[in-house]
């Protein structure tokens, strides 16, 4: 019901009388100040009211048709003109304060708090990993009992090359349930993904010339095949993953023996591409006759899968088999480990020798101590189901602009060109979205034609990553039109 003129007077005079004010004076100011500027609409649908006028407003704060301190209307005045109970009106207003895009102002009503680009509060989609799961409590409750369990000869000798042989037992385990039967003497425990991978890419350049990866691939290897003067050669993927048809061709142009692949089976990264059996076998079977050697980056494998087999099972000996712990339970670990071929064990041990990082032993401990304990596997758990929940977020709220990923990662992929995609980057930003084009990934700059931007949905809180993800979906629409 809208508000009478005597109920009106009345409001009006009570808060300014309460301000020590002359309500006569400030009767006009007052009345002008319940206005809202913004025009009620309830765009149709399927959601519940509450969620369509919620939808309404953000969309209208986010293309800035309101400006920070606007006034929204009164609930009732608003329920009345668009027909829907006061209820609905409350818990739009709410959802839009939990977003941040409104603030109530106790006995003068709810304002538009502040438009994108304005807030100074950047949310940063640029970086790959999961969600924090580890508390205050539970890393105390690790640390009080590693008081009393851990090892001092950890703390006190240097580590064996390859990492104690209790931990490569506790690591095999872990793999053994990712469907990787590797026994503790054919691992490597290294610091972190990225130095196993530049121990493989030690070892490769001294028997392989010409290295060979998906057309968009990880920046790390890139960066690190540069500096080992190897020049990458990108080739073309769809959906799952790299083609078999251009590796063939490439494999065959260089002849046997002289090349080494590197390749990401799995939620690649950007694309989130996973390949799917026929394919797995495909590329395995290509580089079997041609003799290529391959580098496996499997870091976002989480389950085991039969019909997903790691290209290590299928080639074992050919593959330098790379994994961490840093995406499916801690970055903080910085715990990788590479499975090379048995002919290539030695070799690797002494370029991880010469690469003089070791893993410091709490990270020892620690993963110690969470693998035994279940910790480990419950984390995992939980952390797929959690990389659930957010890609199905991003879906609904970004739709068909988002290529659907196939498997449970922290990433998704917004295919665009790469004009498109600088473009895109600039608008986020200017909405207080930190995102990640192509570029980075792509092979060959030169040559390369596949765009599109990067998003992960690990570090942000759900409430920010929910900000974020309207706002470039609000980025998207303007760019169409």
């Amino acid at each position: 019901m809208e508000m009478t003129a005597a109920n009106l007077h009345i409001s009006c005079l009570d808060a300014t009388c309460y301000a020590g004010r002359d309500p006569q004076q400030d009767r006009l100011g007052s009345h002008m100040r319940l206005h809202s500027p913004w025009h009620p609409h309830l765009p149709p649908g399927d959601a519940s009211p509450a969620e369509r006028l919620a939808d309404a407003l953000a969309d209208d704060i986010l293309r800035e048709k309101l400006d920070a301190g606007d006034r929204l209307p009164a609930h009732r005045d608003l329920a009345w003109r668009l027909g829907i109970g006061v209820g609905s009106v409350t818990r739009a207003y709410a959802m839009l304060e939990r977003r941040g895009l409104v603030r109530s102002v106790r006995g003068r009503g709810m304002f538009v708090a502040s438009r994108p680009g304005g807030s100074g509060h950047m949310i940063d989609l640029s970086a790959n990993m999961p969600p924090p799961m580890f508390g205050n409590r539970a890393l105390a409750r690790t640390l009080d009992r590693l008081a009393h369990t851990v090892d001092p000869a950890l703390f006190n000798v240097y580590p064996p090359i390859a990492g104690h042989i209790e931990h490569r037992r506790i690591m095999s385990h872990w793999l053994t349930e990712l469907g990787v039967d590797m026994p503790p003497d054919r691992l490597l425990l290294t610091s972190g993904a990225q130095q196993a991978l530049g121990v493989a890419v030690s070892v490769c350049r001294r028997v392989r010339t010409i290295v060979i990866t998906e057309e968009l691939a990880y920046p790390g290897m890139l960066s690190l095949l540069r500096q080992a003067g190897l020049l990458p050669h990108g080739l073309p993927m769809d959906r799952h993953g790299l083609l078999p048809g251009p590796l063939e061709r490439m494999l065959r142009a260089h002849g046997t023996g002289r090349c080494v692949l590197y390749v990401t089976p799995t939620m690649h990264n950007p694309t989130t591409a996973t390949m799917d059996q026929t394919r797995r076998h495909d590329i395995a079977r290509i580089c079997r006759a041609h003799d290529a050697l391959i580098i496996e980056d499997d870091v976002y494998d989480c389950a085991r899968d039969d019909l997903l087999p790691p290209l290590v099972t299928l080639t074992p000996e050919r593959t330098f088999y790379v994994n961490s712990l840093s995406k499916t339970l801690s970055p903080g670990l910085r715990i990788g480990t590479l499975a090379p071929p048995a002919r290539f064990m030695a070799a690797a041990q002494d370029a991880l020798l010469n690469s003089s990082l070791m893993i410091a032993p709490l990270s020892y401990a620690m993963m110690a101590q969470w693998m035994l304990d279940g910790t480990a596997a419950s984390v995992r758990r939980a952390l797929r189901g959690e990389a659930g929940r957010r890609r199905e977020l991003a879906l609904r709220l970004l739709g068909p602009v988002l290529t659907a990923p196939s498997y449970d990662a922290f990433h998704a992929w917004m295919p665009m060109s790469v004009e498109q995609a600088a473009a895109f980057v600039c608008a986020a930003a200017r909405q207080d979205v930190r995102v990640t084009p192509a570029q980075p990934f792509m092979a060959d700059p030169d040559t390369c034609t596949k765009g599109g931007i990067r998003l992960c949905l690990g570090p942000a809180g759900l409430p920010d990553l929910t900000e974020a993800l309207h706002r470039l979906r609000h980025v998207h629409e303007r760019m169409q039109q």
